[in-house]
């Protein structure tokens, strides 16, 4: 066996532990008692999308995915940063 399918064999096994961590965050943001418990689910689920997009552009051979993975990475840093502003000041940003 050669070093790519090594790869492809560890990355494909995993996929179901990304998504069981996915499965678990999101119970937690429906669940969630706290605004806090929520976000952090959120962000938790933003950042395992974006490793499993990036899983799946290397299992795939795909780059197209990586940009995706990026945006989603941004977003999810920006969402951190705005609820983060709102929780300690109560206001709204611009």
């Amino acid at each position: 066996m050669d070093l790519e399918t090594h790869v492809t064999t560890v990355l494909s096994a995993a996929i179901p532990i990304f998504t069981v961590s996915i499965i678990l965050y999101s119970i937690r943001f429906f669940k969630g008692p706290t605004i806090p418990d929520m976000v952090i689910s959120v962000d938790a689920i933003s950042y395992a999308m974006a490793v499993f997009l990036t899983v799946l552009a290397v299992i795939f051979k795909s780059p197209i995915l990586i940009p995706c993975a990026i945006v989603l990475m941004l977003w999810a840093y920006a969402l951190d940063i705005y609820v983060a502003k709102y929780l300690e000041a109560k206001e709204y940003g611009d």
